[in-house]
Protein backbone atom coordinates (compact mmCIF):
# COMPACT_ATOMS: atom_id res chain seq x y z
CA UNK A 1 0.00 0.00 0.00
CA UNK A 2 1.55 3.29 -1.10
CA UNK A 3 2.07 5.93 1.56
CA UNK A 4 -0.57 8.70 1.56
CA UNK A 5 -2.70 6.85 -1.00
CA UNK A 6 -6.25 6.07 0.13
CA UNK A 7 -8.62 3.30 -0.95
CA UNK A 8 -12.36 3.18 -0.27
CA UNK A 9 -14.76 0.23 0.03
CA UNK A 10 -18.46 -0.16 0.82
CA UNK A 11 -19.54 -2.67 3.46
CA UNK A 12 -23.21 -3.66 3.56
CA UNK A 13 -23.77 -5.06 7.05
CA UNK A 14 -27.22 -6.52 7.61
CA UNK A 15 -28.30 -7.56 11.08
CA UNK A 16 -31.49 -9.22 12.20
CA UNK A 17 -33.02 -5.88 13.29
CA UNK A 18 -31.25 -3.23 11.19
CA UNK A 19 -28.85 -2.72 8.33
CA UNK A 20 -26.14 -0.25 7.45
CA UNK A 21 -23.97 0.71 4.53
CA UNK A 22 -20.53 1.68 5.82
CA UNK A 23 -17.86 3.44 3.79
CA UNK A 24 -14.37 2.36 4.79
CA UNK A 25 -11.25 4.23 3.71
CA UNK A 26 -7.76 2.84 4.29
CA UNK A 27 -4.77 5.18 4.30
CA UNK A 28 -1.36 4.67 5.91
CA UNK A 29 -2.56 1.43 7.54
CA UNK A 30 -5.43 3.21 9.29
CA UNK A 31 -9.07 2.39 8.55
CA UNK A 32 -11.66 5.13 8.91
CA UNK A 33 -15.34 4.33 8.60
CA UNK A 34 -18.37 6.48 7.88
CA UNK A 35 -22.03 5.47 7.89
CA UNK A 36 -23.68 6.13 4.52
CA UNK A 37 -27.12 4.63 5.12
CA UNK A 38 -28.89 3.09 8.09
CA UNK A 39 -32.26 1.38 7.83
CA UNK A 40 -34.50 -1.00 9.78
CA UNK A 41 -34.72 -4.66 8.79
CA UNK A 42 -38.26 -5.47 9.84
CA UNK A 43 -39.65 -8.98 9.99
CA UNK A 44 -42.85 -9.16 7.93
CA UNK A 45 -45.78 -11.17 9.35
CA UNK A 46 -47.95 -12.63 6.58
CA UNK A 47 -50.76 -14.96 7.64
CA UNK A 48 -48.84 -16.00 10.73
CA UNK A 49 -45.50 -16.66 9.00
CA UNK A 50 -42.45 -14.42 9.48
CA UNK A 51 -40.48 -13.33 6.42
CA UNK A 52 -37.56 -11.08 5.46
CA UNK A 53 -38.26 -8.48 2.77
CA UNK A 54 -35.54 -9.38 0.26
CA UNK A 55 -36.46 -6.71 -2.26
CA UNK A 56 -36.54 -3.99 0.40
CA UNK A 57 -32.99 -4.90 1.39
CA UNK A 58 -31.97 -4.84 -2.27
CA UNK A 59 -33.48 -1.36 -2.67
CA UNK A 60 -31.57 -0.13 0.38
CA UNK A 61 -28.31 -1.33 -1.17
CA UNK A 62 -29.20 0.53 -4.37
CA UNK A 63 -29.99 3.63 -2.29
CA UNK A 64 -26.57 3.35 -0.63
CA UNK A 65 -24.83 3.08 -4.00
CA UNK A 66 -26.78 6.10 -5.21
CA UNK A 67 -25.66 8.08 -2.17
CA UNK A 68 -22.04 7.09 -2.83
CA UNK A 69 -22.41 8.34 -6.40
CA UNK A 70 -24.00 11.62 -5.29
CA UNK A 71 -21.07 12.24 -2.95
CA UNK A 72 -18.72 11.47 -5.86
CA UNK A 73 -16.87 8.82 -3.92
CA UNK A 74 -14.96 6.22 -5.90
CA UNK A 75 -15.12 2.80 -4.27
CA UNK A 76 -13.00 -0.19 -5.23
CA UNK A 77 -15.71 -2.73 -4.39
CA UNK A 78 -18.56 -3.65 -2.10
CA UNK A 79 -19.26 -6.68 0.08
CA UNK A 80 -22.31 -7.97 1.96
CA UNK A 81 -22.51 -9.76 5.30
CA UNK A 82 -25.64 -10.89 7.14
CA UNK A 83 -26.88 -13.05 9.99
CA UNK A 84 -26.61 -16.81 9.48
CA UNK A 85 -28.82 -19.76 8.45
CA UNK A 86 -31.54 -18.00 6.40
CA UNK A 87 -31.72 -18.42 2.63
CA UNK A 88 -33.63 -17.66 -0.58
CA UNK A 89 -34.84 -20.34 -3.02
CA UNK A 90 -34.58 -19.65 -6.76
CA UNK A 91 -36.17 -21.38 -9.75
CA UNK A 92 -34.35 -22.45 -12.89
CA UNK A 93 -35.21 -19.10 -14.50
CA UNK A 94 -33.11 -17.35 -11.84
CA UNK A 95 -36.10 -15.76 -10.12
CA UNK A 96 -36.76 -15.95 -6.36
CA UNK A 97 -39.60 -18.38 -5.65
CA UNK A 98 -40.83 -16.51 -2.57
CA UNK A 99 -39.55 -14.25 0.20
CA UNK A 100 -37.27 -16.00 2.71
CA UNK A 101 -38.53 -17.15 6.08
CA UNK A 102 -37.04 -15.52 9.17
CA UNK A 103 -35.25 -17.83 11.58
CA UNK A 104 -37.53 -16.45 14.30
CA UNK A 105 -40.59 -18.07 12.72
CA UNK A 106 -42.04 -20.88 14.81
CA UNK A 107 -42.58 -23.29 11.89
CA UNK A 108 -39.32 -25.10 12.73
CA UNK A 109 -40.16 -25.71 16.39
CA UNK A 110 -39.74 -29.46 16.89
CA UNK A 111 -38.09 -29.88 13.48
CA UNK A 112 -34.75 -31.27 14.77
CA UNK A 113 -36.49 -34.07 16.69
CA UNK A 114 -38.41 -35.08 13.55
CA UNK A 115 -35.24 -35.02 11.45
CA UNK A 116 -33.34 -37.16 13.96
CA UNK A 117 -35.73 -40.02 13.15
CA UNK A 118 -34.01 -40.09 9.74
CA UNK A 119 -30.45 -39.42 10.88
CA UNK A 120 -29.64 -39.61 14.61
CA UNK A 121 -28.76 -36.40 16.44
CA UNK A 122 -25.20 -37.44 17.28
CA UNK A 123 -24.55 -38.47 13.68
CA UNK A 124 -25.78 -35.08 12.42
CA UNK A 125 -23.48 -33.34 14.89
CA UNK A 126 -20.49 -35.53 14.01
CA UNK A 127 -21.01 -34.81 10.32
CA UNK A 128 -21.20 -31.02 10.76
CA UNK A 129 -19.95 -29.97 14.21
CA UNK A 130 -22.76 -27.40 14.31
CA UNK A 131 -24.75 -26.50 17.40
CA UNK A 132 -28.24 -28.03 17.25
CA UNK A 133 -30.73 -25.17 16.89
CA UNK A 134 -34.22 -25.55 15.48
CA UNK A 135 -33.77 -22.75 12.93
CA UNK A 136 -30.61 -24.10 11.26
CA UNK A 137 -30.94 -24.23 7.47
CA UNK A 138 -31.05 -28.03 7.49
CA UNK A 139 -34.18 -28.04 9.64
CA UNK A 140 -35.78 -25.17 7.71
CA UNK A 141 -35.40 -27.16 4.48
CA UNK A 142 -36.62 -30.36 6.14
CA UNK A 143 -39.73 -28.50 7.31
CA UNK A 144 -40.44 -27.10 3.84
CA UNK A 145 -40.20 -30.60 2.39
CA UNK A 146 -42.32 -32.20 5.11
CA UNK A 147 -45.05 -29.61 4.66
CA UNK A 148 -45.10 -30.17 0.89
CA UNK A 149 -44.23 -26.55 0.20
CA UNK A 150 -45.41 -25.59 -3.26
CA UNK A 151 -41.96 -24.25 -4.14
CA UNK A 152 -39.98 -27.31 -3.06
CA UNK A 153 -40.33 -29.38 -6.24
CA UNK A 154 -39.12 -26.46 -8.38
CA UNK A 155 -36.14 -25.30 -6.31
CA UNK A 156 -33.12 -24.97 -8.57
CA UNK A 157 -30.72 -23.09 -6.30
CA UNK A 158 -30.60 -22.27 -2.58
CA UNK A 159 -28.64 -19.08 -1.88
CA UNK A 160 -27.87 -17.87 1.64
CA UNK A 161 -28.87 -14.27 2.36
CA UNK A 162 -25.62 -12.42 1.48
CA UNK A 163 -25.16 -14.56 -1.63
CA UNK A 164 -28.76 -13.94 -2.71
CA UNK A 165 -28.31 -10.17 -2.46
CA UNK A 166 -24.96 -10.33 -4.28
CA UNK A 167 -26.74 -12.28 -7.03
CA UNK A 168 -29.41 -9.58 -7.35
CA UNK A 169 -26.60 -7.05 -7.81
CA UNK A 170 -24.44 -9.02 -10.24
CA UNK A 171 -26.44 -11.87 -11.78
CA UNK A 172 -23.72 -14.25 -10.55
CA UNK A 173 -24.45 -17.07 -8.08
CA UNK A 174 -21.94 -18.27 -5.49
CA UNK A 175 -22.03 -19.99 -2.10
CA UNK A 176 -19.65 -18.29 0.31
CA UNK A 177 -18.02 -20.68 2.78
CA UNK A 178 -18.53 -18.92 6.15
CA UNK A 179 -22.26 -18.35 5.65
CA UNK A 180 -22.77 -21.87 4.30
CA UNK A 181 -21.00 -23.29 7.34
CA UNK A 182 -23.87 -22.07 9.57
CA UNK A 183 -26.37 -24.27 7.73
CA UNK A 184 -25.62 -27.60 9.47
CA UNK A 185 -25.18 -29.17 6.05
CA UNK A 186 -21.42 -28.83 5.57
CA UNK A 187 -18.56 -31.17 6.46
CA UNK A 188 -16.07 -28.93 8.34
CA UNK A 189 -13.12 -31.18 7.51
CA UNK A 190 -13.32 -31.07 3.71
CA UNK A 191 -15.46 -27.89 3.54
CA UNK A 192 -18.10 -29.39 1.24
CA UNK A 193 -21.79 -30.14 1.63
CA UNK A 194 -22.57 -33.52 3.16
CA UNK A 195 -24.35 -35.62 0.54
CA UNK A 196 -26.32 -37.73 3.04
CA UNK A 197 -27.78 -34.66 4.78
CA UNK A 198 -28.73 -33.09 1.46
CA UNK A 199 -30.33 -36.36 0.35
CA UNK A 200 -32.36 -36.43 3.57
CA UNK A 201 -33.99 -33.12 2.56
CA UNK A 202 -34.35 -34.10 -1.10
CA UNK A 203 -31.55 -31.91 -2.44
CA UNK A 204 -28.09 -32.37 -3.93
CA UNK A 205 -24.98 -30.28 -4.59
CA UNK A 206 -26.65 -29.19 -7.83
CA UNK A 207 -29.03 -27.13 -5.74
CA UNK A 208 -26.21 -24.90 -4.51
CA UNK A 209 -24.00 -22.49 -6.41
CA UNK A 210 -20.21 -23.09 -6.59
CA UNK A 211 -18.49 -22.77 -3.21
CA UNK A 212 -16.09 -19.84 -2.85
CA UNK A 213 -13.98 -18.59 0.04
CA UNK A 214 -13.85 -15.16 1.65
CA UNK A 215 -12.21 -12.54 -0.52
CA UNK A 216 -13.31 -14.02 -3.86
CA UNK A 217 -14.65 -11.61 -6.53
CA UNK A 218 -18.22 -12.53 -7.54
CA UNK A 219 -18.70 -10.15 -10.47
CA UNK A 220 -19.44 -6.51 -11.22
CA UNK A 221 -22.69 -4.61 -10.89
CA UNK A 222 -25.24 -5.58 -13.53
CA UNK A 223 -26.33 -3.14 -16.24
CA UNK A 224 -29.65 -2.73 -14.45
CA UNK A 225 -27.98 -1.77 -11.16
CA UNK A 226 -25.56 0.59 -12.91
CA UNK A 227 -28.45 2.31 -14.66
CA UNK A 228 -30.46 2.69 -11.43
CA UNK A 229 -27.55 4.02 -9.39
CA UNK A 230 -25.55 5.79 -12.10
CA UNK A 231 -22.42 3.89 -11.07
CA UNK A 232 -19.75 2.04 -13.01
CA UNK A 233 -18.29 -1.48 -13.07
CA UNK A 234 -17.92 -1.84 -9.31
CA UNK A 235 -16.82 -5.34 -8.25
CA UNK A 236 -18.85 -7.23 -5.65
CA UNK A 237 -16.65 -9.33 -3.36
CA UNK A 238 -17.69 -12.44 -1.43
CA UNK A 239 -16.50 -11.26 1.98
CA UNK A 240 -17.06 -13.38 5.08
CA UNK A 241 -20.79 -13.51 4.45
CA UNK A 242 -21.57 -14.50 8.03
CA UNK A 243 -21.42 -11.32 10.10
CA UNK A 244 -19.74 -13.04 13.04
CA UNK A 245 -16.96 -14.34 10.79
CA UNK A 246 -16.33 -10.78 9.57
CA UNK A 247 -16.39 -9.48 13.15
CA UNK A 248 -13.94 -12.09 14.44
CA UNK A 249 -11.53 -11.23 11.65
CA UNK A 250 -11.41 -7.67 13.04
CA UNK A 251 -10.57 -8.82 16.58
CA UNK A 252 -7.53 -6.66 17.49
CA UNK A 253 -5.56 -9.53 19.05
CA UNK A 254 -1.74 -9.49 19.09
CA UNK A 255 -1.37 -13.27 19.48
CA UNK A 256 -3.44 -16.45 19.35
CA UNK A 257 -4.02 -16.87 23.10
CA UNK A 258 -7.42 -15.22 23.26
CA UNK A 259 -11.14 -15.86 23.19
CA UNK A 260 -13.63 -13.51 21.57
CA UNK A 261 -17.12 -12.41 22.47
CA UNK A 262 -19.11 -10.89 19.64
CA UNK A 263 -21.65 -8.98 21.69
CA UNK A 264 -24.96 -7.85 20.26
CA UNK A 265 -28.52 -9.17 20.24
CA UNK A 266 -26.77 -12.53 20.37
CA UNK A 267 -23.53 -13.11 22.25
CA UNK A 268 -21.17 -15.46 20.45
CA UNK A 269 -18.18 -16.61 22.48
CA UNK A 270 -15.45 -18.71 20.97
CA UNK A 271 -11.89 -19.32 19.91
CA UNK A 272 -10.11 -19.72 16.60
CA UNK A 273 -9.02 -23.28 15.90
CA UNK A 274 -6.88 -24.62 13.09
CA UNK A 275 -9.14 -27.67 12.78
CA UNK A 276 -12.65 -28.75 13.80
CA UNK A 277 -13.17 -29.81 17.40
CA UNK A 278 -15.88 -32.47 17.31
CA UNK A 279 -16.09 -34.99 20.14
CA UNK A 280 -18.41 -36.23 22.87
CA UNK A 281 -17.68 -33.18 25.03
CA UNK A 282 -18.46 -30.59 22.33
CA UNK A 283 -21.58 -32.59 21.46
CA UNK A 284 -22.81 -32.63 25.06
CA UNK A 285 -22.00 -28.92 25.46
CA UNK A 286 -23.62 -28.14 22.08
CA UNK A 287 -20.64 -26.15 20.76
CA UNK A 288 -20.51 -25.18 17.11
CA UNK A 289 -17.73 -25.34 14.49
CA UNK A 290 -18.31 -22.55 11.97
CA UNK A 291 -16.06 -21.45 9.13
CA UNK A 292 -13.61 -18.60 9.66
CA UNK A 293 -12.75 -15.93 7.11
CA UNK A 294 -9.21 -17.32 6.77
CA UNK A 295 -10.33 -20.94 6.46
CA UNK A 296 -9.96 -21.57 10.20
CA UNK A 297 -12.69 -22.93 12.45
CA UNK A 298 -14.59 -20.72 14.87
CA UNK A 299 -15.33 -23.00 17.81
CA UNK A 300 -18.05 -21.10 19.62
CA UNK A 301 -21.25 -21.07 21.60
CA UNK A 302 -24.34 -19.00 20.88
CA UNK A 303 -25.56 -17.20 24.01
CA UNK A 304 -28.61 -15.02 24.41
CA UNK A 305 -27.14 -11.52 24.70
CA UNK A 306 -28.50 -7.98 24.57
CA UNK A 307 -31.85 -9.46 23.44
CA UNK A 308 -32.82 -9.60 27.11
CA UNK A 309 -32.18 -5.89 27.71
CA UNK A 310 -33.56 -4.85 24.31
CA UNK A 311 -36.90 -6.51 25.00
CA UNK A 312 -37.14 -5.06 28.53
CA UNK A 313 -36.30 -1.61 27.15
CA UNK A 314 -39.26 -1.81 24.77
CA UNK A 315 -41.56 -2.44 27.73
CA UNK A 316 -40.08 0.33 29.88
CA UNK A 317 -40.46 2.76 26.98
CA UNK A 318 -44.23 2.25 27.00
CA UNK A 319 -44.18 4.66 29.95
CA UNK A 320 -41.31 6.98 28.96
CA UNK A 321 -38.25 7.14 26.73
CA UNK A 322 -35.26 5.27 28.17
CA UNK A 323 -31.64 5.16 27.00
CA UNK A 324 -29.24 2.29 27.54
CA UNK A 325 -27.03 4.65 29.58
CA UNK A 326 -29.98 5.34 31.90
CA UNK A 327 -30.60 1.61 32.30
CA UNK A 328 -26.98 1.09 33.35
CA UNK A 329 -27.17 4.03 35.74
CA UNK A 330 -30.21 2.53 37.46
CA UNK A 331 -28.49 -0.87 37.66
CA UNK A 332 -25.52 0.71 39.43
CA UNK A 333 -27.78 1.90 42.27
CA UNK A 334 -29.19 -1.45 43.38
CA UNK A 335 -27.85 -4.18 45.61
CA UNK A 336 -25.61 -6.64 43.73
CA UNK A 337 -25.92 -10.44 43.54
CA UNK A 338 -29.60 -10.56 44.48
CA UNK A 339 -31.17 -12.63 41.67
CA UNK A 340 -29.88 -14.60 38.68
CA UNK A 341 -31.31 -16.17 35.55
CA UNK A 342 -30.08 -18.62 32.94
CA UNK A 343 -29.97 -16.29 29.90
CA UNK A 344 -30.37 -19.26 27.57
CA UNK A 345 -33.47 -20.71 29.21
CA UNK A 346 -36.20 -21.35 26.60
CA UNK A 347 -38.59 -19.03 28.41
CA UNK A 348 -36.51 -16.03 27.26
CA UNK A 349 -36.48 -16.92 23.53
CA UNK A 350 -39.64 -15.01 22.57
CA UNK A 351 -41.82 -14.18 25.59
CA UNK A 352 -44.83 -11.89 25.39
CA UNK A 353 -43.26 -9.92 28.26
CA UNK A 354 -39.52 -10.27 28.97
CA UNK A 355 -39.95 -8.53 32.32
CA UNK A 356 -42.62 -11.02 33.42
CA UNK A 357 -40.52 -13.94 32.14
CA UNK A 358 -37.55 -12.83 34.28
CA UNK A 359 -39.74 -12.28 37.33
CA UNK A 360 -41.40 -15.69 36.90
CA UNK A 361 -37.99 -17.38 36.57
CA UNK A 362 -36.81 -15.79 39.82
CA UNK A 363 -40.06 -16.71 41.61
CA UNK A 364 -39.88 -20.35 40.49
CA UNK A 365 -36.24 -20.59 41.65
CA UNK A 366 -37.10 -19.13 45.08
CA UNK A 367 -35.12 -15.94 44.63
CA UNK A 368 -36.02 -12.31 45.37
CA UNK A 369 -38.16 -11.07 42.48
CA UNK A 370 -36.64 -8.00 40.76
CA UNK A 371 -39.16 -5.19 40.38
CA UNK A 372 -37.48 -1.96 39.31
CA UNK A 373 -35.63 -1.20 36.10
CA UNK A 374 -32.34 -1.21 37.99
CA UNK A 375 -33.02 -4.55 39.69
CA UNK A 376 -34.03 -6.26 36.47
CA UNK A 377 -31.09 -4.83 34.50
CA UNK A 378 -28.62 -5.79 37.25
CA UNK A 379 -30.03 -9.31 37.24
CA UNK A 380 -29.49 -9.53 33.47
CA UNK A 381 -25.97 -8.08 33.43
CA UNK A 382 -24.68 -10.20 36.31
CA UNK A 383 -26.27 -13.32 34.86
CA UNK A 384 -24.71 -12.68 31.45
CA UNK A 385 -21.29 -12.22 33.06
CA UNK A 386 -21.64 -15.54 34.87
CA UNK A 387 -22.89 -17.25 31.70
CA UNK A 388 -19.80 -15.95 29.91
CA UNK A 389 -17.63 -17.41 32.68
CA UNK A 390 -19.44 -20.72 32.34
CA UNK A 391 -18.86 -20.92 28.57
CA UNK A 392 -15.27 -19.63 28.79
CA UNK A 393 -14.45 -22.34 31.35
CA UNK A 394 -15.63 -24.96 28.87
CA UNK A 395 -13.72 -23.31 26.02
CA UNK A 396 -10.51 -23.43 28.04
CA UNK A 397 -10.95 -27.20 28.41
CA UNK A 398 -11.41 -27.57 24.65
CA UNK A 399 -8.66 -25.20 23.49
CA UNK A 400 -5.15 -26.47 22.81
CA UNK A 401 -3.67 -23.16 23.99
CA UNK A 402 -4.00 -21.04 27.16
CA UNK A 403 -6.71 -18.38 26.97
CA UNK A 404 -5.19 -15.24 28.48
CA UNK A 405 -7.52 -12.47 27.29
CA UNK A 406 -11.14 -12.03 26.26
CA UNK A 407 -11.75 -9.61 23.38
CA UNK A 408 -15.27 -8.16 23.34
CA UNK A 409 -16.27 -6.82 19.92
CA UNK A 410 -19.51 -5.47 18.48
CA UNK A 411 -22.08 -3.07 19.88
CA UNK A 412 -22.06 -4.65 23.34
CA UNK A 413 -18.39 -3.71 23.74
CA UNK A 414 -19.57 -0.18 24.63
CA UNK A 415 -21.34 -1.36 27.80
CA UNK A 416 -18.71 -0.63 30.44
CA UNK A 417 -20.78 -2.11 33.27
CA UNK A 418 -21.11 -5.47 31.56
CA UNK A 419 -17.44 -5.40 30.50
CA UNK A 420 -16.43 -4.76 34.12
CA UNK A 421 -18.71 -7.52 35.40
CA UNK A 422 -17.36 -9.92 32.78
CA UNK A 423 -13.72 -9.26 33.66
CA UNK A 424 -14.50 -9.74 37.37
CA UNK A 425 -16.41 -12.95 36.70
CA UNK A 426 -13.85 -14.60 34.39
CA UNK A 427 -10.83 -13.37 36.34
CA UNK A 428 -8.88 -12.20 33.31
CA UNK A 429 -8.45 -9.00 31.28
CA UNK A 430 -11.19 -7.92 28.92
CA UNK A 431 -10.29 -5.76 25.93
CA UNK A 432 -13.31 -3.94 24.52
CA UNK A 433 -13.58 -2.79 20.92
CA UNK A 434 -14.08 -2.20 18.12
CA UNK A 435 -17.84 -1.74 18.21
CA UNK A 436 -17.90 -1.77 14.39
CA UNK A 437 -15.94 -5.02 14.09
CA UNK A 438 -18.29 -6.59 11.51
CA UNK A 439 -18.06 -3.70 9.05
CA UNK A 440 -14.30 -3.45 9.57
CA UNK A 441 -13.79 -7.15 8.86
CA UNK A 442 -15.96 -6.84 5.75
CA UNK A 443 -13.90 -3.89 4.49
CA UNK A 444 -10.54 -5.51 5.25
CA UNK A 445 -11.49 -8.61 3.25
CA UNK A 446 -12.29 -6.36 0.31
CA UNK A 447 -8.89 -4.73 0.80
CA UNK A 448 -7.29 -8.18 0.70
CA UNK A 449 -9.14 -8.97 -2.53
CA UNK A 450 -7.71 -5.73 -3.94
CA UNK A 451 -4.20 -6.84 -2.94
CA UNK A 452 -3.76 -4.09 -0.35
CA UNK A 453 -3.32 -6.37 2.68
CA UNK A 454 -1.82 -9.83 2.84
CA UNK A 455 -3.17 -11.73 5.81
CA UNK A 456 -5.14 -11.76 9.07
CA UNK A 457 -2.18 -10.50 11.09
CA UNK A 458 -1.89 -7.36 8.97
CA UNK A 459 -5.66 -6.80 9.11
CA UNK A 460 -5.65 -6.94 12.90
CA UNK A 461 -2.74 -4.54 13.05
CA UNK A 462 -4.77 -2.07 10.96
CA UNK A 463 -7.67 -2.46 13.41
CA UNK A 464 -5.37 -1.72 16.37
CA UNK A 465 -4.11 1.37 14.52
CA UNK A 466 -7.64 2.54 13.87
CA UNK A 467 -9.61 2.31 17.11
CA UNK A 468 -9.20 3.17 20.76
CA UNK A 469 -9.44 0.03 22.86
CA UNK A 470 -10.42 -0.12 26.54
CA UNK A 471 -8.94 -2.72 28.89
CA UNK A 472 -10.82 -3.94 31.97
CA UNK A 473 -8.86 -5.79 34.64
CA UNK A 474 -10.47 -8.15 37.16
CA UNK A 475 -11.36 -6.93 40.65
CA UNK A 476 -13.05 -8.64 43.62
CA UNK A 477 -12.67 -12.01 41.91
CA UNK A 478 -13.15 -13.94 45.17
CA UNK A 479 -16.53 -12.26 45.70
CA UNK A 480 -17.57 -13.02 42.13
CA UNK A 481 -16.39 -16.63 42.47
CA UNK A 482 -18.52 -17.00 45.58
CA UNK A 483 -21.70 -15.79 43.86
CA UNK A 484 -20.92 -17.79 40.71
CA UNK A 485 -21.89 -20.89 42.66
CA UNK A 486 -25.20 -19.23 43.57
CA UNK A 487 -25.75 -18.65 39.84
CA UNK A 488 -24.92 -22.27 39.02
CA UNK A 489 -27.52 -23.52 41.49
CA UNK A 490 -30.19 -21.45 39.80
CA UNK A 491 -28.92 -22.31 36.32
CA UNK A 492 -29.27 -26.02 36.96
CA UNK A 493 -32.73 -25.83 38.44
CA UNK A 494 -34.57 -25.00 35.18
Amino acid sequence: MNENESFSFLAVDLGATSGRAILGTIKNDVLKINEINRFPNPIIDINGYLYWDLLYLYRQILKSLGEINQQRIDIHSLGIDTWGVDFVCFGNDGEPLRMPYSYRDTHTFGAPEKFFKKIPKEEVYNKTGIQIMNFNSLFQLATLKERNSSIYPVIDKVLFMPDALSYLLTGKMVTEYTIASTSQMMNPYNKTFDASLLEAVGLSEHNFAPLVFSGTPIGTLSDSVKQQTDTGNIPVIAVAGHDTASAVLATPAKNENFAYLSSGTWSLMGIESKKPVINEETFSLNFTNEGGADGSIRLLKNICGMWLIEQCKKEWEKEKSVTYAEIVKEAEKVQPFTSFINPDAPCFAAPISMIEAIQTYCKETNQPIPQTMGEIARCIYESLAFRYKQVLTNLQKLADFPIETLHIIGGGSQNNMLNTFTSNAIGMPVIAGPSEATAMGNILLQAKAAGLVQDKSQMREIVRNSVELTTFTPNNTLLWDKHYYDYLKVYKEL
